[in-house]
């Protein structure tokens, strides 16, 4: 396993991350996913990514009791505030700041956390409330780094004009083959001010690891047969999409690689990404992901991936622009 330096912070993360979305504490089984966070420490895995909505605060719990009793200095932890937990608590306010910050260590069981991510920016509380309670919480030692997911550049450059604050070091954005955004949007913003990318849907929810055929059912075993997991993969199961990812898997064969590996290795050929967020649903895919870290593929064989799914990036779906 390689490692990156988290923005201007002094973490190193591993180049593949485990995240939590929709599968720990809610979508696979306790003892498979117990099984796929121990395999993701063998192979050198150290950033675990959660957020305190993944079911409503079962997937912190579930990371918490996984990792209890592992030395607090071989891994890292990064969560998320935000999202809705109740019908009242919501958002990025100094009173859920607070509130929600204290929830999320007691689920996980520890005294900080080395990451503190604002999912989305909140048009609903003043921009300088929430950077002014971030930054009350890393002084008081609760929180070591802050980042954020998702947040408009607009809304980035106008925390630039917030004095005696803490910055942000990392970005939580959607990455991948498939979905371009970032490029133009948040990673010019972040190289300029030492702002380190973390990539969620590297793999474009599993579409990316060509195990969905364009005329066939998906596996039984796979994230878009199981209803508790699959609510958002469905954006990528177009029969042009899936014809697209049919068309890359011959490439990653020509690399020797799997199609996965491919597709992560493409996300970590650009700099500024620090860390590939990936899930799992068995400990096999974990040790398949984590093999991506530090491979060096041809740079042709890229470029012909990104005339493929070109067509792609002008979809009806969403405009990359």
């Amino acid at each position: 396993m390689n490692y990156r330096q988290l923005g201007s912070s002094d973490l190193q993360v591993s180049e593949i991350s485990l995240g939590s979305w929709l599968t720990y504490g809610t979508g696979v089984e306790p003892d498979v996913a117990l099984a796929c966070i121990r395999r993701a420490l063998d192979v050198g895995i150290n950033f675990f990514d959660t957020a305190n909505v993944y079911g409503r605060g079962a997937a912190e719990t579930f990371l918490g009791d996984a990792l209890a009793g592992i030395p607090r200095d071989d891994y890292i932890i990064a969560t998320k505030v935000f999202g809705s937990m109740s019908e009242t608590d919501r958002g990025l306010s100094r009173a859920q700041i607070f509130k929600q910050l204290d929830a999320s260590l007691q689920r996980l069981r520890v005294d900080y956390v080395d990451l503190y991510q604002c999912s989305r920016y909140d048009i609903r509380t003043p921009l300088e409330e929430t950077l002014q309670a971030l930054t009350e919480v890393v002084r008081q030692g609760k929180v070591r780094y802050l980042g954020f997911s998702e947040w408009p550049p607009h809304c980035l450059a106008r925390t630039l004009d917030v004095p005696d604050v803490e910055r942000f070091v990392s970005s939580q954005p959607e990455y991948s083959l498939l979905w371009r955004r970032p490029e133009k949007t948040v990673m010019p913003f972040a190289r300029e001010h030492g702002i380190s990318q973390i990539v969620w849907s590297p793999l474009a929810q599993g579409v990316l690891t060509g195990k969905y055929k364009p005329d066939s059912a998906p596996p039984k075993n796979s994230r878009a047969a199981n209803h508790r997991m699959n609510g958002f993969i469905q954006n990528w199961m177009r029969p042009e999409v899936l014809e697209a990812v049919k068309e890359l898997k011959p490439l990653a064969r020509k690399a020797g690689v799997t199609m996965a590996q491919f597709a992560l290795a493409w996300v970590l050929r650009e700099t500024n990404v620090a860390s590939a967020i990936t899930g799992a649903s068995r400990p096999e895919q974990v040790e398949e992901n984590a093999q991506a870290s530090g491979m060096t593929l041809d740079p042709a064989l890229f470029a012909k991936a990104d005339a493929i799914v070109k067509p792609l990036l002008f979809s009806d779906r969403r405009k990359i622009g």
